[in-house]
């Protein structure tokens, strides 16, 4: 089942895979923790708020649809959940354990995402998704078992709880999947920036030199920003679970480049582990499915073009040229097809 989903995914992985390795080289300049987490969002905040503004004077905005009254409460809970706490959980884990345990260790957001969407949300995961899922597990706990520095366990304690975090931040940043995803990521790196640099100051942190914000205000435009961007895409095609766990391949390039930035060993349960995580991702990664199912009557706006989900009328203010976005309306349907739990396939399953 070929879809941009995948690309968007995976592009999105290397993005924040790459920004672990990175933030803890900010972090051996002495930055705080906390503060660190308040610069990356706030360089993804302002970084997205200049191509808003550019692309709006471009007058390339209208294909996108903007946030709604009824999108912001799920916002702000994004907000907090991926904007505050887990960064902050992630920054503080980061300063006692080592990049690569770290980096391998955040396969346990995909694990949480997948878990929460198919526990709580309902979305459908099939045998091959969890075994997959087991062995991205199984690796995660070996490489728990490495050991590392004092304090090691509680900073991988900490990680933990950032993915845990992240997990509750993308299954809820589904229900505004079908909004703009430069603007929803936008107001998230604003806020929750604004909140944790407030905080970390209040606290006793100080700002670092102007070279040292720079960099970290880039990581975070590419690895959060950038990143949030294409997982937001992605998750139209794919639903969550399957965005999860796509962006399981992030801490593979972030494990790699920690032992070639930082020259940490690689050990044995290290690669071990690296080779259950791929196990695990490529399972999910060849998983087909398709099935006959039925469309019910749906009202709704978001980005498209006319393919066989979207053949209706058109009012005379809505521009000719695709992709656009518009409210419209699908008459129900029933047919057949490989397909994920996209915008168009919520549908439940029979056992």
């Amino acid at each position: 089942m070929l879809t941009p989903g995948i690309g968007l995914a995976m592009l999105s992985a290397v993005l924040f895979g790459a920004c672990t390795p990175f933030a803890k080289l900010v972090l051996g300049n002495g930055v705080n923790p906390w503060l660190l987490a308040s610069l990356l969002y706030l360089g993804s905040g302002l970084g997205l708020a200049l191509v808003h503004l550019v692309r709006k004077a471009a007058g390339h905005g209208e294909a996108e649809a903007p946030l709604g009254r009824a999108d912001l409460p799920w916002l702000a809970l994004v907000i907090l959940s991926g904007g505050a706490i887990a960064p902050v959980l992630l920054m503080a884990g980061l300063a006692t354990t080592p990049a690569s345990t770290a980096s391998l260790l955040l396969n346990l957001e995909g694990l949480a995402t997948l878990g929460i969407a198919w526990l709580v949300f309902r979305e459908n995961v099939d045998r091959r998704l969890l075994v997959g899922a087991a062995a991205i597990l199984s690796g995660a706990v070996l490489l728990s078992w490495r050991g590392g520095p004092a304090g090691g366990g509680l900073g991988m304690l900490a990680i933990a709880g950032a993915c845990l975090a992240w997990g509750i931040d993308n299954n809820l940043t589904r229900k505004l999947s079908s909004a703009d995803p430069v603007q929803i990521a936008m107001l998230k790196g604003l806020a929750a920036g604004t909140v944790n640099l407030a905080l970390a100051m209040m606290l006793g942190a100080s700002m670092p030199a102007m070279p040292v914000v720079a960099g970290a205000a880039l990581i975070g435009f590419l690895g959060y920003g950038v990143s949030l961007v294409m997982f937001v895409l992605a998750l139209r095609h794919l639903g969550t679970a399957r965005s999860g766990a796509y962006f399981s391949t992030a801490p593979f390039l972030g494990a790699l480049l920690a032992v070639a930035m930082f020259g940490e060993a690689v050990t044995v349960p290290l690669v071990i582990a690296g080779i259950l995580m791929a196990i695990g991702i490529w399972l999910h990664l060849t998983e087909s499915h398709g099935h006959e199912h039925v469309h019910e009557a749906l009202e709704h706006e978001h980005r498209h073009v006319h393919d066989s989900h979207h053949q209706h009328e058109h009012p005379p203010d809505v521009a000719p040229g695709e992709p656009h976005s518009h409210w419209h309306r699908h008459a129900p349907m029933v047919h057949r097809h490989a397909h994920y739990p996209d915008l168009h396939h919520r549908h439940s399953h029979v056992s």
